[in-house]
């Protein structure tokens, strides 16, 4: 059947105008953009364990957490996956550890009360595994809690994993403070090691240098979930997974106010649902990333089909961010439903990147969502972050929907600062009420930004 005879079966021999054929385009738009969020949220499955339970305390562990218990919890969880899988029980009580691996099959379980302290001595946390220090792959110090090409893992529970991180371990690295060496100088040659394409084999770091671990990190990882527990204080980002796939984070309680502590970060990551979460960080709430500059560029894999949805944010440098490690992309981000309040909330909607990252950033849906105090700027789109417009890999940035947004205080309503030569292009405010904000627009080469029924300190806004 030709698209001219499809055209007229759909509208059951209505005849259309200009304006009715434009609603149905509009309409069918909308159903599209639903039915995709939909359609990821079908694909991410929780993944299933056998029934067999293996308790720590039956290994050896102490739950008095006089003594490290690393090897009694690794031992159940490898006991558990050599039988093909389970769940490892941390019962209540208090257990220090060194870092642990997940392997496939395997639920690690905390009870309510249990709280599993990580021991601030970097040397359990070795040996080095392959790992991304922000957005670089790189051999490092072990993640708290690593795990990759594993397949069917997941924590839960309501139990505490507290990473140790404080302002006398692993925080002062970021600054070089409390007596402590700075990361700056192993930071800037893992940067030159990836711009000159030096093997990841050879990015050997770990003893004797100053580069911070993530808190949890699937690598390379499929059907992941991390559930109802508590995560706080990790030396740097504290849910990372990067490379994975299929990935629930839900009901986590995620805290945390050192350097670097970002609450949720997948990195070239597909199909991700971050859902019923709290967060009050010291970085950003959650940030989606995709590898940094070269390094980004050589692995080449997007951050896509992501949904955000009823969780709850306080403090942090923003709600929902997208960077600044961008250079694979990112792609088909839904965030819904989400509430967002603190004066020591810098923005609710920040896309950061430039022109040394590049990357395209494109169908970034933020709908339906509450912010009841806020620092800076509602929406930023920063093309002048860091190192701004000093590159040879002009950054895209396109199709940025935000609708039913209601917010209160800050600096700037929306604020755009992109490149004439690399404008944003596409974006689209539809039934916004912003109160209370100093400045409502700063657009910074906008191509023909769209503002419907949008109120700003009670004005229309009409562009």
């Amino acid at each position: 059947m030709s698209k001219k005879r499809d055209l007229m079966c759909i509208t059951a021999g209505t005849v259309l105008t200009g304006i009715g054929l434009a609603r149905l385009v509009k309409q069918n738009k909308k159903d599209n953009e639903a039915s995709k969020m939909e359609a990821i949220l079908k694909q991410i499955k929780a993944p299933i364990f056998p029934d067999p339970e293996f308790n720590v305390l039956q290994y050896g562990a102490d739950p008095q957490g006089d003594e490290l218990s690393t090897k009694a919890i690794q031992s159940a969880i490898d006991d558990a996956h050599r039988l093909k899988g389970g769940r490892v029980l941390i019962p209540n009580g208090t257990f220090l550890t060194g870092a642990l691996e997940l392997k496939s099959n395997v639920e690690l379980h905390l009870q309510q009360n249990a709280y599993v302290k990580f021991c601030q001595d970097r040397d359990h946390y070795l040996p080095l595994v392959l790992t991304r220090y922000e957005g670089i792959e790189l051999y490092n110090y072990s993640p708290l809690i690593y795990a990759h090409h594993a397949e069917n893992i997941a924590i839960t529970g309501t139990g505490t994993l507290d990473g140790g991180g404080d302002e006398c371990h692993w925080w002062p690295w970021k600054y070089g403070t409390n007596g402590h060496p700075s990361q700056e100088k192993d930071r800037h040659h893992l940067f030159e090691m990836a711009e000159k394409r030096i093997p990841v084999e050879e990015r050997v770091f770990g003893e004797g240098h100053y580069l911070r671990s993530s808190f949890i990190q699937p690598y390379q990882c499929q059907h992941v979930l991390i559930e109802g527990v508590t995560v706080k204080d990790s030396p740097m980002w504290q849910i990372h997974p990067v490379l994975s796939e299929n990935i629930i984070v839900r009901r986590v309680n995620v805290i945390g106010h050192g350097p670097n502590t970002d609450g949720v970060n997948p990195e070239s990551c597909r199909n991700v649902l971050i859902e019923d979460c709290y967060f009050d960080n010291g970085d950003d709430c959650i940030a989606i990333k995709s590898g940094r500059n070269e390094d980004g560029r050589r692995i080449g894999v997007p951050s896509e089909n992501i949904v955000i949805r009823r969780n709850e944010m306080r403090d942090g440098h923003g709600g929902v961010t997208i960077g600044s490690e961008i250079s694979g992309g990112v792609r088909h981000v839904y965030a819904v439903d989400n509430i967002m309040d603190s004066p020591n909330l810098d923005r609710a909607l920040r896309i950061k990147t430039n022109s040394v990252r590049g990357g395209t950033v494109e169908h970034i849906y933020f709908k339906n969502n509450t912010v009841k105090s806020l620092k800076h700027e509602v929406v930023c789109i920063d093309m002048m972050y860091e190192e701004g417009d000093a590159g040879a890999h002009r950054p895209i940035v396109r199709h940025i929907e935000i609708e039913g947004l209601k917010s209160s205080g800050g600096r700037y309503g929306v604020k755009i600062a992109a490149y004439s030569h690399s404008p944003v292009t596409h974006f689209k405010m539809k039934d916004c009420v912003i109160d209370d904000v100093t400045y409502p627009l700063s657009l910074e080469h906008a191509t023909s930004p769209s503002f419907q029924k949008v109120v700003i300190n009670g004005e229309q806004i009409n562009q």
